[in-house]
């Protein structure tokens, strides 16, 4: 079955819808410029709510190592994702911190594709999410969908998922087009940027168990 990750969770009530309706994954965003931002408290009082079997995952863009400490201190991640960040970088993130680590690969074209490769021996598991703009002020959760038709015939050199622009709507769609093991939503499953709704996540993980 396709595993799942509920993303850019702040409170009590999304969070424990997304564990109630069997998401594998939550993420918690680390990233002052993003309207999911949590604070280190905030992230700890969640933490609290997430039982071992579900794998709590904190994102950052390109941090330092004081944030990365703090953060996987509070928020009790077992694993980090990385945008924007080198490879040398996310390697040594990944020794320093001793838990899961994923890189995020912006995606567009087929060259986009190949980058991913860069990162064997350093993360754990690649993300491939949509290209923004270069003029947006995230790199990701807009609710942007790349051409899934590119992953066809990619040679996958690590674990991997798929984020972007997915929904209820179109999940479904998406696992069956490109057989991702691991699913992300954030935005699509939002009433405004930051807003989570217990119904989205709800309808978003029924679809997967369906599909």
């Amino acid at each position: 079955m396709t595993l799942a990750k509920i993303c850019g969770l702040s409170t009590p009530e999304t969070l424990d819808a997304a564990i109630q309706h069997g998401a594998s994954h939550v993420g918690f965003i680390f990233f002052p410029a993003s309207p999911r931002h949590l604070d280190f408290d905030r992230a700890a009082g969640l933490a609290e709510r997430i039982p071992p079997r579900v794998t709590t995952v904190g994102v950052f863009v390109d941090p330092d190592d004081a944030l990365i400490t703090q953060a996987v201190r509070a928020g009790r991640l077992t694993a980090i994702q990385l945008h924007k960040t080198a490879p040398s970088r996310v390697a040594e993130l990944r020794r320093s911190t001793g838990v899961e680590t994923w890189a995020a690969v912006a995606v567009k074209t087929r060259a986009d594709l190949a980058t991913s490769a860069q990162y064997t021996g350093a993360a754990d598991r690649i993300l491939f999410d949509a290209k923004t703009p270069d003029t947006a002020a995230l790199p990701g959760g807009m609710g942007v969908r790349f051409d899934w038709s590119l992953l066809d015939g990619h040679r996958h050199v690590l674990p991997w998922a798929l984020s972007g622009g997915l929904d209820a709507t179109n999940v479904a769609e998406a696992i069956a087009r490109t057989r991702a093991p691991l699913v992300d939503a954030s935005s699509g499953i939002e009433d405004r940027p930051g807003a989570k709704n217990v119904d989205k996540i709800t309808a978003f993980l029924q679809a997967i168990v369906v599909s």
